[in-house]
């Protein structure tokens, strides 16, 4: 029992240490170099406690790296998200809008056309949506490669006044990074990122992650209800209207781009429960097939493999009717 108490401890203190090291190394507003040295002297300091408590001293080290850590901690919780930093162009401007009787209309949409992952012709145009023809409600899903792992968008579709969807709008939860940043996914475990949710214009959301990025992006239709599909468009407005005055952090795992959306369809829809694939994107697909949510009928296997619109996006990359061609052959779309 001792032996298992003395490795525990000696395992919170490594783990003390490096997270510790992380937060510094993303965090600590210096320039690169001073950075390296604060995570260095992090480093030697934490080593030291954790070799005199190797030598057989206890209370000592113990005591060091607890002063040690509440020092960074005190220094971690006055961190504040930014509102007004020099954002990257294509996280410039938040999804905010209202409601205006019947009309839904969006400050800034995104519609930019990407010549490169780091070039586009930049433009954000507000628009209007008609509430009362919001006809459907899509799960797109980006993947790059690494099992698990993806980027989800919810597409908004619009019917006409002859009753046929034709006008798409898609929302993106994502890391809302400076100018000078690049991503990180470690990076958004330390603070290191505001959040922010994005309105674009389908054609740009989609053709920079199937044509530009060249990644895989599956389309599911959602057989979410009229009430509810509404309810979903009005809360993300809602939710860039909120971080417009008060911004959060970006996390990894507790605000991305499934676990916010998820937070906002369990106050919609009661009793939606906890899953892993919550927090491995990649699976969202599996947990909203369980329960109900896409086109019933269909095996996943087979909604996965007919909803791969890769192929289908690069071919349709200028086509007027982009979004209508990406459909063809997905299910609920046939």
């Amino acid at each position: 029992m001792l032996l298992i108490v003395d490795l525990g401890l000696r395992l919170a203190m490594a783990l003390c240490a490096l997270w510790g090291g992380l937060a510094l190394g993303h965090r600590l507003p210096l320039a690169r170099p001073g950075r390296l040295l604060a995570v260095a002297l992090w480093l030697l300091a934490s080593g030291l406690w954790l070799w005199l408590y190797a030598k057989g001293a206890r209370v000592g080290p113990i005591a060091g790296l607890a002063v040690q850590m509440l020092a960074l901690l005190a220094w971690w919780r006055r961190l504040e998200p930014a509102a007004d930093l020099d954002w990257a162009d294509d996280v410039a401007h938040l999804a905010t809008g209202r409601q205006e009787g019947e009309w839904l209309t969006l400050d800034r949409v995104r519609c930019f056309d990407w010549q490169t992952r780091d070039r586009a012709r930049v433009a954000w145009e507000p628009r209007r949506y008609p509430l009362d023809r919001l006809a459907s409600l899509d799960l797109i899903v980006s993947g790059w490669g690494r099992p698990g792992i993806a980027h989800v968008l919810l597409s908004f579709g619009f019917a006409d006044e002859e009753g046929e969807i034709d006008d798409f709008l898609a929302f993106s939860v994502e890391v809302r990074r400076e100018r000078h940043e690049a991503f990180s996914e470690i990076g958004g475990f330390f603070k290191q990122y505001e959040l922010a949710i994005i309105a674009a214009d389908e054609r740009d959301a989609v053709r920079l992650r199937s044509n530009v990025r060249e990644e895989s992006v599956t389309l599911y239709r959602v057989t979410l209800g009229e009430s509810a599909r509404r309810d979903l468009l009005l809360a993300l407005v809602a939710e860039a209207n909120r971080l417009q005055g008060e911004p959060r952090f970006y996390h990894t795992i507790t605000a991305n781009c499934t676990t916010l959306v998820f937070a906002m369809m369990r106050r919609i829809i009661e009793g939606l429960p906890l899953d892993h694939r919550l927090l491995l994107t990649g699976l969202l697909p599996g947990y909203v097939h369980d329960h109900g949510g896409l086109v019933p009928g269909y095996r996943l296997a087979e909604l996965r493999r007919l909803g791969d619109i890769t192929e289908r996006a690069r071919k349709a990359h200028d086509a007027p009717d982009f979004s209508r061609r990406i459909r063809e052959g997905v299910p609920g779309w046939s």
